[in-house]
């Protein structure tokens, strides 16, 4: 759900076993926060990625995580599709992300599958097919991939399904990632945004919710990584991207306003 103002785990980064599954799902406007705060050496928070494909904004680099390259959009002026090859050569991240909600703006999975097997195909590297939403509306969320995959013609070389999701409930988070489990068993999950969408009970909402959603994500053999949303404060998040602040609420933020780690934060490591 952000919106933007502007445009084996081992094979995810390098070749130093990586236990953990969690992630940091970083913005642009994230540049006086610390992604190595959750890096204490646990080895619970592995990776980052910023919905593009520079490397993230922070005071501390990647913070020690390991960086997966996003080409959000078919062709954006911050990640330019004629850059993707080059920026990954040159960065060398080991797996990509593609396409942020495709499902709900206005790209279909014929075009999806056309513009993944120009471009997405000859990175020899791991690849997620596009993250898509939760919804349950004919022709969007799952039934958006199964039916890239059919445009596909078994002509798209990925490794991961994306998932996004937002709802009211654990039970229903974990009702929607065993569906996905079940739809695409062959599969491994990334699941690169979730949280409870606005709850009344905002942040201690938020804690209860996550502290259910990660042992259940941690034990999920068919899930690679997981990451929470969203890697921000709640003064950043509301700043720069309102519309997100006022869906998802600013309880979820792993980031207090002054860079130390939130009550969900803590539950990172």
């Amino acid at each position: 759900m952000l919106t933007f103002a502007r445009l084996a785990v081992v094979a995810f980064f390098t070749t130093t076993v990586l236990a953990g599954k969690r992630g940091l799902c970083w913005t642009y406007f994230d540049g006086s926060l610390d992604p190595g705060l959750f890096n204490n050496g646990d080895g619970e928070v592995v990776a980052i990625y910023d919905y593009e494909t520079y490397a993230p904004p922070s005071t501390n680099g990647n913070g020690g995580l390991g960086f997966i390259g996003m080409q959000r959009c078919t062709d954006c002026s911050s990640s330019p599709i004629a850059d993707l090859a080059s920026r990954q050569a040159a960065q060398g991240w080991a797996t990509v992300f593609t396409l942020n909600e495709p499902d709900i703006n206005g790209i279909t999975p014929s075009q999806a599958a056309s513009w993944y097997i120009q471009y997405i195909n000859p990175l020899a590297i791991k690849k997620a097919l596009p993250a898509v939403t939760s919804s349950e509306t004919s022709g969007q969320g799952l039934s958006w991939v199964s039916q890239m995959i059919s445009a596909c013609a078994g002509q798209c070389y990925f490794d991961y399904i994306n998932l996004h999701w937002y709802g009211t409930s654990f039970a229903e988070f974990q009702s929607y990632v065993q569906s996905a489990h079940n739809q695409f068993p062959n599969y491994q999950l990334v699941i690169t945004e979730f949280a409870l969408q606005n709850p009344a009970g905002g942040q201690a909402d938020q804690v209860a919710f996550f502290q259910q959603a990660f042992p259940f994500l941690d034990g999920a053999s068919y899930v690679q990584l997981y990451f929470p949303f969203i890697a921000t404060s709640p003064a950043l998040f509301q700043a720069n991207n309102p519309n997100g602040a006022a869906y998802v609420g600013t309880g979820s933020c792993l980031y207090n306003n002054d860079g130390t780690s939130s009550a969900v934060g803590n539950l990172m490591y």
